[in-house]
Formats: C-alpha cells, sequence, structure tokens
C-alpha cells in the first residue's frame, strides 16, 4: 500500500451526458481541507474479503445469436467483453451443462435411457455453438477465466417425471451416475483446452418451471454433495473444482447454508455459496451468511431484468449497480451476469422467457445495441482487479451508494452510484487528504486513486 496518493482519475457514465465509461478529470490532490457538507472517508488499512473478479453466462442462445451475425460484429461484441483494453474485462463466467430456458431447445449430454456407465456421454452440441463462443472469449482475455458449471436438470431419464422440464427430481437410483455426469461434463471440457473453476449442484433447487428445472431439498442436496458429488471429483483428480450450493435467491440463502453446512462430512467439500437476486435486495442475507460462515465464499452467480428488451432504458443499469455494490459491500467475492448477448426479442428461448442482456443485437440489421447496464457493470468489472481488498468506505449521507478497494498495485477504486434526480457534491477524504467530487444525477464514477 502507498504511503501518498497524488491525484484521482475519475471515470464516468451518466445519463444526461456521452460519457460512457468515459475519463473526464484527473485532480491532483493536495493538502488542502476542502469543505463540504458531505464526506466520505476511505480507509485503506481496514480490509475485509477479496475479490474474484466479474462477468457473463455462455448460454447457448448468446452463442447463436452472435452466430447471425458477420465476423468483425462478432469479434465487437467478444472483445466488447473479455478484452482487458477497451473492454470489460470479465474473468469470472457460468455456462449450463445440458440445456436451460436460453438454449434453443431441450437436449442433455447423454440421453440414452439407462446408460447409468454414460457410455453414450458427449458434448458435441455444445461444439456448434458455445465451445466456439468460449473459446474466442479465452483468446482474447489476458487472464485465465474463471468457468463455473451448473445443471438446469439432468437428462429426462434419470427424473421422477420423465422430463427436462417442471421440476421434477433426480431418481435416487441415478445419484451415482448424476454425480458420473459431472465428472465427465469437466474432463471433456477440458479436453477441449477448456478449464473447469468450479460447478454449482443445482440452478434454483427450489423452482419449478415450464423449462428445465429439477427440486432438492437441503438435506437432499446436502447429502448427493457428501456421498456422491464430492468423493466422485475427488477419486477422479478433480478435487480442485469448486462446489457452490444453493444457487438460488437471497430470500432463502443463509436457511440453505445453515442447513447444509451443518454436517462436517458435506461442508468439507463445498467452496461456497452461489445466489441471485430474483427475490430481492436482502442484503442482510447475504451478510449474515458471509458472517456465520467466514471459511466458506460467496458468489453471485445469475441476475437479469426479465420481461424482455428496453433499448436504452436508464434505471437497468442502476438496477445492476445497486445490486453489485449491496452484494460485494456484505461480502461477496465475485459477480456473474447472466446472458452476455440475447437479439432484439429478449431470446432466443425455448420457453418464452424473454429477459434482457447487457448488449442486444437486432438480428435482422445486425446492429449492436449496447445498454445502460454494460455501461455500470464496466465500472466494476475492468478496475477491480482480482485479488482486490474491499475496505473502509464509510460517508455521512446516504443518498449517494458507494464502495472502495485496494487492488493488488495499491491504487485504490472508489465507485460511486447516484440514483438521485438531482447532483450531488461531496468531499473525500483520505490519509489527511481531501478532493472534492461531484456526482452527477442518474449517474455512476469510478475514481481510481493513484
Amino acid at each position: 500500500m502507498k504511503d501518498k496518493y497524488d491525484r484521482v482519475r475519475i471515470i464516468r457514465t451518466a445519463r444526461d451526458t456521452d460519457d460512457r465509461i468515459s475519463e473526464v478529470e484527473i485532480i491532483e490532490i493536495g493538502s488542502k481541507k476542502e469543505e463540504s457538507t458531505i464526506s466520505v472517508q476511505i480507509d485503506p488499512y481496514e480490509q475485509h474479503h477479496s475479490t474474484l473478479g466479474f462477468g457473463g453466462a455462455f448460454t447457448e442462445a448468446g452463442a447463436y445469436v452472435l452466430s447471425k451475425i458477420n465476423r468483425k460484429k462478432r469479434q465487437e461484441v467478444i472483445e466488447a467483453y473479455f478484452s482487458p483494453y477497451h473492454g470489460l474485462n470479465y474473468s469470472l463466467c457460468r455456462v449450463h451443462m445440458n440445456s436451460c430456458d436460453f438454449s434453443l431447445g431441450n437436449y442433455s449430454c447423454d440421453d440414452t435411457d439407462g446408460d447409468i456407465e454414460l457410455k453414450n456421454f458427449n458434448i458435441n452440441r455444445d461444439r456448434e455453438y458455445l465451445i466456439p463462443f468460449i473459446k474466442d472469449a479465452i483468446k482474447i482475455s489476458k487472464s485465465p477465466i474463471r468457468l463455473l458449471v451448473s445443471p438446469w436438470s439432468p437428462p429426462a431419464w434419470m427424473k421422477t417425471n420423465g422430463k427436462m422440464n417442471f421440476g421434477g427430481s433426480l431418481k435416487r437410483k441415478y445419484l451415482a451416475t448424476w454425480a458420473l455426469f459431472f465428472s465427465k461434463f469437466i474432463q471433456e471440457y477440458e479436453k477441449e483446452n477448456i478449464a473447469i473453476w468450479g460447478v454449482s449442484v443445482q440452478n434454483e433447487p427450489l423452482a419449478k418451471q415450464i423449462w428445465e428445472s429439477c427440486l432438492y431439498t437441503a438435506e437432499e442436496e446436502r447429502d448427493f454433495v457428501r456421498n456422491h458429488l464430492g468423493p466422485l471429483l475427488q477419486k477422479n483428480g478433480l478435487a480442485d473444482k469448486k462446489i457452490l450450493i444453493w444457487d438460488h435467491n437471497r430470500d432463502l440463502l443463509y436457511e440453505r447454508a445453515k442447513i447444509i453446512l451443518s454436517s462436517q462430512e458435506a461442508a468439507k467439500y463445498i467452496w461456497g455459496i452461489g445466489f441471485h437476486w430474483y427475490s430481492g435486495d436482502q442484503f442482510d442475507n447475504v451478510a449474515k451468511t458471509y458472517h456465520d460462515f467466514p471459511d466458506k465464499h460467496l458468489l453471485f452467480t445469475e441476475g437479469c431484468i426479465e420481461g424482455g428488451v428496453k433499448l436504452g432504458q436508464w434505471d437497468r443499469g442502476e438496477i445492476y449497480a445497486h445490486n453489485i455494490i449491496g452484494d460485494l459491500k456484505n461480502g461477496t467475492e465475485g459477480w456473474i451476469d447472466w446472458n452476455m448477448v440475447l437479439d432484439h426479442t429478449g431470446g432466443p428461448n425455448h420457453a418464452g422467457n424473454l429477459c434482457d442482456a447487457p448488449i442486444i443485437i437486432d438480428t435482422n440489421t445486425g446492429k449492436i445495441h449496447y445498454q445502460s447496464s454494460y455501461y455500470y457493470i464496466g465500472h466494476f468489472s475492468k478496475y477491480i482487479h482480482t485479488g482486490a481488498k474491499h475496505i473502509s468506505c464509510r460517508s455521512n449521507d446516504n443518498n449517494l451508494e458507494m464502495i472502495a478497494f485496494l487492488n493488488p498495485d495499491s491504487k485504490i477504486i472508489f465507485i460511486v452510484l447516484n440514483r438521485k434526480n438531482e447532483d450531488i457534491e461531496f468531499t473525500l477524504e483520505l490519509s489527511g487528504y481531501s478532493v472534492p467530487i461531484k456526482s452527477l444525477r442518474h449517474s455512476i464514477q469510478t475514481l481510481i486513486i493513484e
């Protein structure tokens, strides 16, 4: 950590301007004490958890949309996310194992009924759209991409309802086979030179959806990890793969963790807990889980704006930033968006569950639309580096939302979100120095203190 900081670089995105992750000002830090009604104090010596990174999900839908535009535009979109120079520097991503609603239809890596040894297992479907998308992202990224694998449903033949859709549960006689499925998926992807960082047990295990879904009680999830998934990954030389539980909403985050982690035999295999935002803020549940299970890790694994595309709607970016700040302040180490790219309808989605994404492509015209959410996410992902420490940041006013990090290179990253209808001026205080800052209405600013 530096003893003295010399200047503040201000990066801004604001609704009523043309600023989009634009460097707008450099302020030299002097010894003069600035006076302001609102003050913000940063203490880099009060450090908390480290940061893993930021990213989004590779889905078949997104990969398919990219196949519908020319090579140059496709490259532009992938660079817009993964380039550390003129992109968002994504380094933490998710991919679905078997199909999800953002696939072109139901499929699994082994649809052969009763194939308990998975002799017919293959990832041929993923080779058409998904794997080329992931490989191109890896080429552009200058740092390794941590890739989290999540299933929406086992193959239909493994389930009590005989369908990938509409909930149902995993048949007990296929518990060992389903664990083997995870292992084979990891191994096949790694044969393609795509490293797998971790797996979650089940996407949204309490959601019975009209698309791919599978229900687990907390006890069932605990027992599957303890008796099958954890031991098998160890046996097959995959003990380094992180296992995440829950992968559902914040509302029951703490309750689920408490039940599953009460078993030491299960907990020893579990790296952390994943969660989504669809039940509301509930950041207190994130904080409680962080404090009561300090040896486990928290990861935001999915969030999006549902209901289809609304081009140019500014509050969508603000929703993202509000959630990212709330999660990171309360112990979350990484943050993964849902689809990186969708078409102009908010699909394709084989169940009609249309959503928005930070980048929308009109597949009729080939035009690329960058939504406000793209820029707001970038204020975090471009500047907070892997290994950055969350540091103390306090204000005497609650109209601004803010968070600060100490990067491994000793630069301080301070992010301030203003969702109000008026500009707000404040004084930033650090190590006896103070800097006057103006936060424009409906804006987000990243301050690089160096």
